[in-house]
């Protein structure tokens, strides 16, 4: 009897945790998704008709399991001069549109695709995100110096955006390069460089990689 007693409550015992343990995944699946965005150690600017491009890849992804996707809406993209070019210009982006960089095999060379319109993405666990946001500012150019820079994605219903900041450092070199460079013209900036990391007062700056 006793030992059908000690049964009787091992069992009732092991079928209540169970129990908690389904209730515990089941509300973590109808969780909202806990989103994380990263940028990337490579930017790309260069001349677009009478101003500027910026392309920007971050991955955007969630690391819990849920049964619910998250809503990008909006993306939008500041740059802030700073320190001696602090009174110049600041430049006014939109979402352009965005793309990707393909190789191509015969020419050896990395091209750029248009794959949609400025709109909505979906991230889910499953489907991590890495668009390549290409935006626009016009009648505007880059100014040697130090920008302060943001990326800022809006998501659904009412959560708080997600933002990222950098810096930019732009030489006077560079700064000439764009502005004498051709229509669509892109140039890489760089914030993993070694020489910059050893030397550098600001080493976490995105810079060109042949200053």
């Amino acid at each position: 009897m006793r030992f059908d007693s000690l049964h009787k409550w091992a069992a009732t015992l092991a079928a209540v945790v169970a129990l908690a343990f389904s209730t515990y995944n089941f509300a973590e699946l109808q969780k909202k998704p806990r989103i994380d965005m990263a940028l990337p150690h490579l930017l790309r600017a260069g001349p677009v008709g009478n101003g500027t491009t910026f392309q920007i890849q971050p991955t955007v992804s969630t690391r819990f399991k849920t049964q619910d996707v998250e809503v990008i809406r909006d993306a939008r993209l500041q740059l802030t001069p700073v320190g001696s070019i602090s009174s110049s210009k600041k430049p006014i982006f939109y979402w352009h549109e965005t793309g990707t960089y393909v190789y191509d095999f015969a020419s050896d060379q990395v091209n750029y695709h248009w794959t949609s319109d400025p709109a909505p993405f979906i991230v889910s666990q499953d489907k991590p995100q890495q668009p390549t946001l290409d935006f626009w500012s016009d009648n505007w150019t880059f100014q040697p110096g130090q920008y302060e820079g943001s990326l800022q994605l809006s998501r659904s219903e009412n959560h708080n955006p997600l933002t990222k900041r950098f810096c930019l450092i732009v030489s006077k070199k560079a700064a000439n390069e764009i502005r004498g460079a051709d229509e669509r013209q892109i140039f890489f900036y760089r914030d993993d460089l070694p020489k910059f990391h050893s030397s550098s007062k600001s080493p976490a700056c995105y810079r060109r990689e042949t200053d």
